[in-house]
């Protein structure tokens, strides 16, 4: 029986030492090969366009844009792209802006490498992977009424200690709006308090510091 051709694997990561891990990993593995290892959004897109890869695995925090805007990118130009997130990151807003930009599979860098060997072979076979982790965190908040990109807007001002008065000047709205927004946006979270907002928005990836 003729021998198969090894799963092509790009890496995008800004971590040089992850980079070397899954290098290590993917080498151990007779069915794979890594036929480059980055460390920016366009740096991934280029190495894409060149070797063209089975499977891409993607950081969520890259150091020129996110991850999600980086696999849109190659998805719009290679609409057949499998790419598997994989990143620190357990927040369900990130997790399902991921899915909804296309991922194949979602995966934490806390998982053991085994795990993520296998989900690069589902993937390139077919198949997305979701563990139960990742799932039951998007379960959750399935039903969830999500916060409008103005409620977004005023939790990433809070989240950088603006008081109302501030928040008003920043977004050119009166301090009866940012109430407004502040009041909505403790209801949507379950937030006892400010301090709790910005927390529970940081978790679940709905703003970033």
């Amino acid at each position: 029986m003729a021998e198969q051709d090894p799963i092509r694997v790009l890496c995008v990561d800004d971590h040089p030492l992850l980079r070397e891990g899954i290098a290590a990993l993917i080498q151990n593995e007779r069915d794979m090969k890594l036929v480059a290892r980055v460390g920016s959004g366009r740096e991934g897109l280029l190495g894409f366009r060149e070797h063209r890869p089975d499977v891409t695995l993607m950081d969520l925090r890259l150091r020129d844009m996110s991850g999600i805007d980086a696999m849109v990118a190659i998805r719009s130009e290679f609409p057949d792209a499998r790419i598997i997130v994989l990143t620190t990151f357990e927040g369900d807003v990130e997790m399902r802006r991921a899915l909804e930009a296309g991922a194949r599979g979602y995966m934490l860098k806390s998982m053991p490498p085994q795990d993520l060997i296998e989900g690069i072979r589902e993937v390139h076979a077919g198949k997305k992977r979701i563990p139960p982790e990742v799932g039951s965190q998007l379960a959750e908040h399935m039903g969830d009424e999500g916060l409008t990109a103005r409620e977004v807007e005023v939790l990433q001002q809070i989240a950088g200690g603006n008081r109302n008065q501030d928040i008003a000047q920043r977004l050119f709205i009166s301090e009866e709006t940012v109430k407004v927004h502040v009041k909505h946006i403790m209801e949507k979270l379950g937030a006892r308090d400010r301090t709790q907002a910005v927390a529970i928005g940081i978790r679940r990836g709905i703003i970033q510091l």
